[in-house]
């Protein structure tokens, strides 16, 4: 694919995105601003007892987020666990316990880490009845959170946040519904598969016969061809920002994205709400221009990046890629490389995982800027709901470092930022970083588990060494093979999903260890939003006065970019030189 061809992909999702922006993000705002229930809500309410006109505070909307978290873990496990006697199977087992408790884990979280292959483990009604379901519903608490987040800034002298079961409701059945609904019909008339049939055995066109020992019993050459209720997971699978793939293959299989024209949809899906949500944080609490200053942060993020990654995986380095006119291992020819990487920015600065190429087939380099594309928390702009509250996080740092430069009061919308808050948003910050650097240190120090990266990475299998002993030694000085650990536990501690494919993670300590992750990366820094959100909402708004620092203004974008790559920088640049930079320079 020519250069024009891949920029010109890029500016119209980018021109799409920018259309869809004022009216989705008013249109948001509207949801959660009105103090009207639908008819189908005020129903749902009677049926499940809730008052939809009551209010909670900061810890009863926590413990909300609690037990609905828990209960979707026990209703999803029970799914994968009971698969073998409930219809629609189509002849699946039961999933075992340590990958059921994972997968589990992996959809309520909004992380869709999978360590099966989609195809040939999950029945039909496990897919659409479990994870489907979590799909929506924890896309939903990410906007829930958000919103509680807003509302601490907008309110004065409150002790409340909101209603998280409203507020779950409104994102579900008002946003992410309607959305799904309509994609799903667009994504079934562009060829992508949607029914209830099982896998099909067939006859290739060409025929003949296979080879050696199957040549003599003159069968003949078959495929199986699977099937599925695809599209209408696939839609929220990207708009929700989860990236769970109906197929092992996720956004490459050729039944989920046929065309060219599906993987632009895909990217403009990953990216429509998050986009969005920053004029829908402006016009709530009256500022537009505040919502404008966060969405200019969050482009520049990544515009950085999507710069960094194009560059570095056109660059051709190889005589493969010499020939091929880039780096095409890993990549679907009927995408590209540009559109590859655009998709491969969009999921990683989101909490999406879905791929269309393989990460661990990027550039030393490239891989890294994958990898800090988590790290700095998925801003940028980020996944449903968290990319929003993860920016502003970044915004109150800012804010509270350049009141420490003037001598005064760090205030972020007249709310003074103090000793309480900076302690939230520092926790906020330093949990994923630690789940990353604890969960990599633990893995690569526990005997056995370096053997999950032994079988499939090629660079060490290249190697040639025989026996265990050497083997592991090969794999402890290799750095791709520390790259491999370091994505899985970046990617579960940031709730992205996505992986290096070079790592066998179907094993019981990476399933426990990343459920671990995946669980405290998620419900941990949703305690700190939350209590942060409590502390703000109690506050009286101080009345600007003429040093009080604008947050609406280039050079506030500027400190709040800058902030991010810093905290990033200072935190990962040790275990980033010993695995991707490290291999990058090799």
């Amino acid at each position: 694919m020519s250069w024009f061809a891949g920029i010109t992909q890029i500016l119209l999702v980018l021109a799409l995105l920018a259309a869809a922006h004022v009216p989705l993000g008013n249109y948001m705002a509207r949801v959660f601003l009105s103090e009207t229930d639908t008819r189908a809500e005020s129903v749902l309410y009677r049926l499940t007892g809730v008052d939809s006109s009551s209010q909670q505070r900061w810890r009863t909307y926590f413990l909300s987020v609690l037990g609905f978290t828990a209960v979707s873990l026990v209703v999803l496990f029970g799914l994968l666990r009971l698969q073998h006697v409930l219809p629609l199977s189509n002849g699946k087992s039961d999933v075992p316990v340590d990958q059921a408790i994972n997968t589990a884990v992996s959809f309520v979280t909004n992380t869709n880490w999978q360590s099966y292959s989609g195809e040939t483990t999950m029945g039909f009604l496990a897919q659409m009845a479990g994870l489907a379901v979590q799909n929506f519903v924890s896309a939903a608490v990410g906007i829930a959170v958000a919103v509680a987040l807003i509302r601490g800034l907008m309110r004065s002298n409150s002790l409340f946040i909101g209603n998280f079961w409203v507020d779950l409701t409104r994102s579900t059945l008002r946003i992410l519904l309607p959305l799904s609904v309509l994609f799903a019909i667009i994504y079934m008339g562009l060829g992508v598969i949607d029914n209830l049939t099982p896998d099909q055995v067939v006859h290739t066109v060409t025929g003949g016969t296979h080879a050696a020992d199957a040549a003599q019993a003159g069968s003949t050459i078959t495929q199986t061809i699977p099937g599925g209720p695809d599209a209408s997971q696939e839609v929220i699978k990207h708009l929700g920002t989860n990236g769970g793939g109906f197929f092992n293959a996720n956004s490459a299989h050729p039944l989920s994205a046929p065309s060219a024209l599906v993987n632009l949809a895909n990217i403009f899906l990953i990216l429509l709400i998050p986009s969005a949500l920053p004029r829908t944080f402006g016009i709530m609490v009256g500022s537009r221009k505040q919502g404008w200053a966060i969405l200019v942060a969050m482009a520049t993020f990544f515009v950085l990046s999507l710069a960094a990654v194009i560059a570095l995986e056109t660059t051709t380095t190889t005589p493969a890629s010499h020939a091929a006119g880039a780096a095409m291992e890993g990549r679907e020819t009927r995408f590209g490389v540009i559109p590859s990487a655009f998709f491969a920015v969009a999921t990683t600065l989101t909490s999406t995982g879905a791929i269309d190429s393989a990460h661990s087939s990027y550039s030393g380099l490239g891989g890294a800027v994958l990898m800090i594309n988590m790290m700095i928390g998925e801003i940028a702009p980020g996944g449903v709901g968290s990319g929003l509250y993860g920016m502003l996080i970044v915004a109150i740092v800012a804010v509270f470092v350049c009141g420490l430069m003037v001598g005064r009061t760090p205030e972020f919308l007249g709310k003074r930022i103090g000793r309480t808050e900076i302690t939230l948003a520092s926790t906020f910050i330093l949990v994923s970083p630690a789940l990353t650097l604890i969960g990599t240190a633990v893995a690569t120090l526990c005997p056995g588990t370096l053997d999950s990266v032994l079988n499939t990475t090629s660079a060490i299998q290249s190697s040639g060494h025989a026996t265990a002993q050497t083997a592991q030694t090969a794999t402890q000085l290799n750095p791709h093979a520390l790259s491999e650990i370091l994505y899985a536990f970046t990617s579960a501690a940031n709730n992205n999903g996505s992986a290096f494919a070079g790592l066998d993670a179907n094993t019981p300590f990476f399933n426990i260890a990343l459920a671990i992750a995946m669980l405290l990366g998620r419900l941990v820094p949703i305690g700190a939003v939350l209590a942060l959100a409590g502390a703000l909402a109690k506050q009286t708004p101080a009345e600007a006065s003429p040093g009080t620092l604008p947050t609406h203004r280039p050079l506030f974008v500027g400190v709040v970019v800058g902030s991010g790559f810093v905290i990033s920088a200072l935190t990962f640049l040790p275990v980033l030189a010993l695995g991707p930079i490290n291999e990058g320079l090799m």
